[in-house]
């Protein structure tokens, strides 16, 4: 995982943790790899996996068996409200650059109706 170095590791290791929830690759209900294993696997401080799981806790995505590890939320309403907040982030940013560059709504509909046509990606913005 590469690091951006203009936020906090622990938020970039939560959000990390968040994808893999929201994607399937921490089922709901399944046991997540421990603070030391993603400290090897990330390369990080395992003070700093700590901090993004007790997040994670505190939002009730993830809980813990005293003892035996870090747990996804069997809410599975949970974990869809929480893809559809990850959604609206991704389209918010999304909408607002496409807005600082001039580009309408409208003339994005139009690229992915073309796209959707078979129309080569190359040419897409032509």
């Amino acid at each position: 995982m590469l690091f951006n170095e203009n936020e906090p590791i622990y938020i970039q290791v939560y959000n990390h943790i968040l994808i893999q929830i929201a994607t399937g690759k921490y089922p709901v209900g399944e046991k997540i790899p421990s603070v030391r294993e993603l400290s090897i696997k990330l390369k990080i401080n395992p003070n700093t996996i700590s901090k993004a799981l007790k997040e994670l806790e505190n939002l009730n995505i993830i809980y813990v068996k005293r003892g035996i590890g870090n747990f996804v939320s069997e809410d599975e309403d949970k974990i869809r409200s929480l893809k559809e907040d990850m959604l609206k982030k991704i389209t918010t940013n999304f909408i607002e650059n496409l807005k600082k560059l001039g580009i309408t709504l409208s003339e994005v509909k139009n690229i992915l109706n073309k796209r959707e046509e078979g129309c080569p990606s190359s040419l897409l913005f032509f």
